[in-house]
């Protein structure tokens, strides 16, 4: 198996990431994994661990420049790449174009959805609902369209609550 980076010699360390559901294997020969720190703990990337090997030099790249600061912190690419970890909340604006494209290598999306409760779910849902209709009813009685205007009530009526139910303990 040849390694993965010089793809001259044969791979000798090999590294395995599972990112989700995706498993990455990487084969790297004795002299790449030297001069990628992967011998030395020390010396190996933690963002190249978690993002894949050339992940900082993407960041670097989006970037534009291996030298790019936080005003605010003095936060730089090498301190990113040495600790996988910023300095204060200005360093993600002042990182923003690389951190949203590593991101998305290892996660579905670049906002945070959460996770809602079923219960939850279905009152926002019931009562989104009951809003639109009632917009609808506003704006056929606006435009004096009364049948319209009827039936949207006659919707809104049978429009039902979900029940409310206890948390379970």
């Amino acid at each position: 198996m040849l390694c993965h980076i010089c793809k001259e010699k044969t791979a000798t360390v090999h590294l395995t990431q599972i990112a989700g559901d995706k498993l990455h294997k990487i084969d790297l020969c004795e002299a790449c994994a030297k001069e990628k720190g992967v011998n030395d703990p020390a010396g190996f990337s933690l963002a190249d661990l978690l993002l894949g090997l050339g992940a900082s030099q993407e960041l670097e790249q989006a970037t534009g420049s291996a030298t790019v600061k936080c005003p605010k912190c003095g936060f730089t690419q090498g301190d990113f790449k040495k600790t996988g970890r910023l300095g204060c909340p200005q360093c993600y604006q002042t990182f923003a174009s690389g951190l949203e494209m590593l991101i998305e290598s290892t996660q579905k999306r670049t906002q945070h959805r959460g996770k809602v409760p079923e219960r939850l779910r279905a009152q926002r849902s019931f009562e989104m609902q009951q809003a639109t209709l009632r917009k609808k009813l506003e704006a056929a009685i606006e435009a004096e369209d009364f049948e319209l205007a009827a039936q949207l009530r006659d919707e809104i009526k049978q429009l039902k609550a979900p029940p409310v139910t206890a948390p379970a303990k």
